[in-house]
C-alpha cells in the first residue's frame, strides 16, 4: 500500500495546480465530502472564546494572507505570489487577477507578516486575517 500511495503522490507532484483542483473537485463530488469542511473544525476553537480570548487565540494561532489588490506593479506581485505558493505563472496570474483572494492560509503569524511585507513591497494591497 505504501508503494502505491507514494506513486500516487509522485504523480500529483507532476500535474498543474488547475488539474489538481479539478481532481479534488471530482473526489468531493464522488464521495460527497468537502475539503473545506476539514479545515473548519480547526478554526472553530479560536473563535469560540470571549472577545479578549478570541483575539489572543487568533494571535497565537494561524492566520490567512489575503491579496486585496494587485496595485500598479502587477508583474512584481505575481512573482511574489509564485515564490510564496509554488504556483505556475498562469495560476499565480489568475490569483492576482481575481483579488481579493487568499494567497496562503493557515500560516503562523510571523510567516504571514513576512509574506504580507513582501507583497506590499511589490505594490499589492494585503490583509492578514
Amino acid at each position: 500500500m505504501a508503494t502505491s500511495t507514494q506513486d500516487w503522490i509522485e504523480e500529483l507532484k507532476g500535474i498543474s495546480v488547475l488539474e489538481l483542483a479539478e481532481r479534488i473537485k471530482a473526489l468531493e463530488e464522488e464521495f460527497g465530502v468537502s475539503a473545506a469542511a476539514v479545515a473548519a473544525p480547526v478554526a472553530a476553537p479560536g473563535g469560540g472564546g470571549g472577545d479578549g480570548a478570541a483575539a489572543e487565540d487568533e494571535e497565537a494561532g494561524t492566520v490567512d494572507v489575503i491579496l486585496t489588490g494587485s496595485g500598479d506593479q502587477k508583474i512584481q506581485v505575481i512573482k511574489v505570489v509564485r515564490a510564496a505558493t509554488g504556483l505556475g505563472l498562469k495560476e499565480a496570474k489568475a490569483l492576482v487577477d481575481e483579488a481579493p483572494k487568499p494567497v496562503k492560509e493557515g500560516l503562523e503569524r510571523e510567516e504571514a507578516d513576512k509574506l504580507k511585507q513582501e507583497l506590499e513591497e511589490a505594490g499589492a494591497s494585503v490583509e492578514v486575517k
